[in-house]
């Protein structure tokens, strides 16, 4: 059996990293894509490797001559690369192709070995390796039987999103037997490049076969990490999943989401609600999604008339966020004095502010509970502006009640200062809805209370950037309104909260089903012998570690073993002075819960998946 890389394609996509090399040369973590595929190729039993260049050709040969000088590596010139397609190259090496079996590659391939081996391994003759459809696949893709025959090839322009269901995408690694390649494979190939051009696709060839009879090849269904990169966010991606454990978990870290583009991941780490929206929302927004997608959104006006109508509160009191983020940065870069904190909380807040003038409360248990009494104590004789609570807090999971609170905001109000409360996961709480501050009546009898919520944590739409700010302090109100941007929502956000109003009953339910699991969830993970599950009335545990295990070690042994992603707290303020190690788990659905919880006794026993 012989080999053939098809890399003579310019890699225009990847801009400066292909502006003087062909993208096989391209380095993912230090190696370079051919160095890899080709130290993967010499694992097997090939008589040589055929390379077919043509951009930057001679640079590769050159390169790839002096490194391998022994290797058997033959070259195939395509000097049109670019008037032609990946078909032309391949015509170019038929001699090659002929003479012996042939496992067909593309350089611009990342895989695991498994993935290699698995083709060569198989028993069939023809294989063709393919992947479940995931949303970061492009190019071609196929349908397949119950028998694994390929039934259908189908190129970018006969895709369908509503069958994406039913696809397989190709891998661009196949296994030809001589005699498919002799008597099928060339005669379609001649044909197809005389009648239809050379700049096209190989794979069309393929399709053109099974159109007219079985192609005879089977997939081969693969569930191992492999990527293809075509430009520089792919190029990222790649990086991530073929680091080294330690740097895969570092990078994942310090992307903060877009975990969508690692489809194997499944994220314990960041806040959402698990049961909202329901289907019929969903389905809602789609129909309405390219209308969205073509106009323009409404500006502050609207949306904060949206957002009152939401959350039951008068427009002049309201100001929407793309994400509280958005907001938070406008509330305390313009804070005026000090403020007071208690720690260990979500730092988005005091990282926007002047380090020095936040005054700091640590409890002193923990659990890192504490009570409207033990604020007032504290704060009883300390300068501070104003004082912020995020309630149920973050990562801690500390509740305070709504009457406790009121009790907080008529203290405050004696001492003229400001109260922030932060309530983005208050809607889990055991009280649920009753435990909201947003309400008129409490806006206007309490004028220095500021209410944060983040629409994202709570209702289940992180990816669509929604926070709001209520106060009756229309004077802050109006400023925070003129520092945002104009059209700082877009339409998708706007028009989910238009319709939201119809969906209430459903997001109340949702809520009775979360709160449901999170009392399921706590009784698994308190059977974990190094976990100590602390109290939370949030969606997500605070986790101290046991037994000499640590945050670090964890969060990346079930990154490494079991593609899940928890927060290691080791790296947030009011941790640590006690050597004790915290981990923060989100709660899911009771399917991934449950798939955490198995993989957590797995650890505990000392295993693997």
């Amino acid at each position: 059996m012989q080999a053939i890389i098809l890399a003579a394609g310019m890699g225009r996509r990847l801009g400066e990293f292909t502006s003087d090399n062909t993208k096989c040369m391209l380095e993912v973590n230090g190696v370079r894509l051919i160095d890899r595929m080709l130290g993967q190729l010499s694992n097997l039993d090939l008589s040589r490797i055929v390379i077919v260049i043509g951009y930057e050709g001679d640079k590769l040969k050159s390169y790839l001559t002096k490194k391998y000088p022994s290797s058997k590596i033959e070259f195939v010139e395509n000097s049109v690369y670019d008037k032609t397609n990946n078909i032309y190259s391949l015509w170019l090496a038929r001699g090659f192709m002929a003479e012996e079996d042939t496992l067909l590659l593309e350089s611009d391939l990342i895989y695991e070995d498994a993935i290699l081996e698995a083709a060569v391994n198989s028993k069939d003759d023809n294989v063709a390796l393919v992947s479940k459809y995931e949303t970061w696949m492009d190019g071609t893709m196929v349908r397949i039987d119950d028998d694994r025959n390929i039934v259908n090839f189908i190129p970018k322009a006969a895709f369908k999103y509503s069958d994406t269901d039913f696809y397989y995408k190709t891998v661009n690694i196949y296994k030809f037997s001589r005699d498919f390649i002799v008597n099928h494979y060339l005669p379609f190939l001649d044909a197809y490049i005389k009648v239809l051009g050379e700049n096209e696709y190989y794979e069309q060839v393929l399709r053109v076969i099974t159109l007219i009879d079985k192609c005879g090849i089977k997939a081969l269904p693969i569930d191992g990490f492999w990527y293809e990169i075509d430009d520089v966010q792919d190029l990222r991606i790649a990086e991530t999943i073929f680091a080294t454990p330690e740097e895969k978990l570092k990078k994942i870290q310090q992307s903060y989401g877009g975990y969508w583009r690692y489809p194997k991941l499944l994220d314990f780490c960041y806040l959402v609600n698990p049961y909202f929206p329901r289907r019929r929302m969903i389905d809602e927004m789609k129909a309405n999604f390219e209308t969205l997608l073509r106009e323009y959104p409404s500006g502050m006006g609207v949306n904060s008339l949206l957002a009152g109508k939401y959350f039951g509160i008068k427009q002049k009191y309201v100001v929407v966020g793309n994400g509280a983020a958005e907001l938070i940065k406008s509330l305390m870069e313009n804070h005026q004095g000090k403020i007071g904190v208690i720690y260990p909380t979500f730092e988005e807040y005091p990282n926007r502010h002047d380090d020095d003038s936040i005054v700091k409360f640590h409890p002193e248990n923990p659990d890192f509970s504490y009570t409207a009494s033990d604020l007032i104590n504290f704060f009883s004789d300390k300068d501070i502006s104003s004082l912020l609570i995020v309630n149920p807090d973050n990562p801690s999971g500390n509740f305070i009640p709504y009457g406790d609170l009121i009790s907080l905001a008529e203290w405050i109000a004696q001492k003229g200062i400001q109260l922030i409360i932060d309530e983005s996961f208050v809607d889990f709480s055991d009280n649920g809805f009753d435990d909201t501050l947003l309400r008129n009546d409490l806006l206007e009898t309490y004028p220095h209370l500021c209410v944060m919520k983040s629409i994202s944590k709570s209702y289940g739409v992180p990816g669509l950037r929604l926070g709001i700010l209520a106060s009756s302090n229309e004077g802050l109100i109006k400023r925070m309104k003129k520092d945002v941007a104009i059209w700082n929502i877009n339409s998708f956000g706007e028009f989910y909260m238009q319709i939201y109003g119809k969906y209430e009953k459903d997001y109340a339910r949702a809520c009775d089903k979360f709160r449901a699991e999170r009392e399921i969830f706590r009784k698994e993970l308190s059977g974990i012998p190094f976990l100590r599950v602390i109290p939370s009335q949030a969606n997500y545990f605070l986790c101290e570690l046991t037994d000499g295990v640590s945050s670090h070690d964890l969060t990346l042994r079930l990154l490494t073993d079991h593609d899940i992603l928890i927060k290691d707290c080791t790296t947030k303020k009011g941790f640590g002075k006690d050597g004790r190690q915290y981990v923060r788990i989100a709660i899911r659905d009771r399917h991934d819960n449950a798939l955490l919880t198995k993989a957590l006794l797995l650890i505990a026993n000392g295993g693997k998946r």
